[in-house]
């Protein structure tokens, strides 16, 4: 719970003595522990005590005062550490329209690519970090996933097409490999390099990199983007690699957790991308 809120064990064990809003379980040997409500309602508390409001008045709100109240802050602060702890609200109560409003206000304000630098993905960080504590059902991950991926898709759209004829645009092979179904990185990608006024053939998830041979000889791209994410058997991390770097032998820009986080020996042709500035020499 420390770790997910911010708020010290200490801390937490005296608000549960002073205040009637946190009332944790505990086991048949006294260990206490908490359940999805009380992260929801801690979450929300956290939030509104280091935007300066005491934990006396919050305990005299209501749910729907505090919903009111972070709406607001998520609206007027330009603070990342705000909008994220709005958003794993909004994800929580699944609550679309919160969620909408706070991601339109952020596109509007900023634009999409600082939106999801800076907001989404380190909220995709958080919504993991959850996933694996087990505060977080799937189903929550894949409500807020598709609305983030359907926000990409409509920028993507509003950028219209590109004559690509001109011999300073480059073009972008984009797709995810067979078992792999994180989307949200390759849709950005997407959107970046479109941004950027280049052209791109965008082929989505699960696709068998053995039937790239044939759109690479047809599209002729310039560079190959994909992303692994899901653990893939180190069989199929060869096969994939090998296709990549000696049958279609173009330079290839990789991300995802499993190249990022762990030591993977990577072809010549290989260029590792951890953050979407690092696409900025490749456009």
């Amino acid at each position: 719970m420390e770790a997910l809120t911010g708020i010290k064990p200490h801390t937490l064990r005296i608000w549960e003595q002073r205040y009637d809003f946190l009332k944790p379980k505990r086991t048949q040997t006294n260990i206490r522990y908490y359940d999805d409500q009380d992260l929801k309602s801690l979450l929300n508390v956290a939030l509104l005590n280091k935007n300066g409001i005491k934990i006396s008045k919050i305990a005299r709100l209501s749910q729907n005062e505090i919903d009111q109240i972070i709406l607001e802050f998520s609206n007027n602060k330009d603070d990342h550490y705000y909008q994220i702890h709005s958003l794993i609200g909004c994800m929580l109560r699944l609550d679309e329209f919160c969620f909408e409003q706070i991601i339109r206000n952020n596109f509007t304000m900023h634009g999409v690519t600082d939106t999801m630098t800076n907001l989404i993905f380190p909220f995709l960080d958080h919504i993991g970090v959850l996933w694996m504590s087990g505060a977080v059902n799937p189903a929550f991950e894949h409500f807020i996933t598709n609305m983030i991926r359907s926000k990409l898709i409509v920028a993507t759209d509003r950028l219209g097409y590109h004559n690509n004829n001109k011999p300073e645009k480059k073009k972008y092979l984009l797709f995810l490999p067979s078992g792999e179904s994180h989307e949200i990185g390759l849709l950005f990608a997407n959107y970046y390099f479109r941004s950027q006024g280049h052209h791109t053939m965008y082929l989505g998830q699960n696709l068998p990199v053995e039937d790239l041979q044939i759109i690479v000889r047809t599209y002729k791209p310039d560079y190959i983007f994909t992303s692994v994410t899901t653990a893939l058997n180190p069989k199929k991390i060869k096969n994939f690699f090998d296709v990549l770097s000696h049958d279609l032998q173009l330079p290839v820009l990789i991300t995802g957790r499993i190249i990022t986080q762990h030591k993977v020996n990577m072809p010549a042709n290989f260029n590792i991308i951890t953050a979407a500035s690092d696409l900025e020499p490749f456009v």
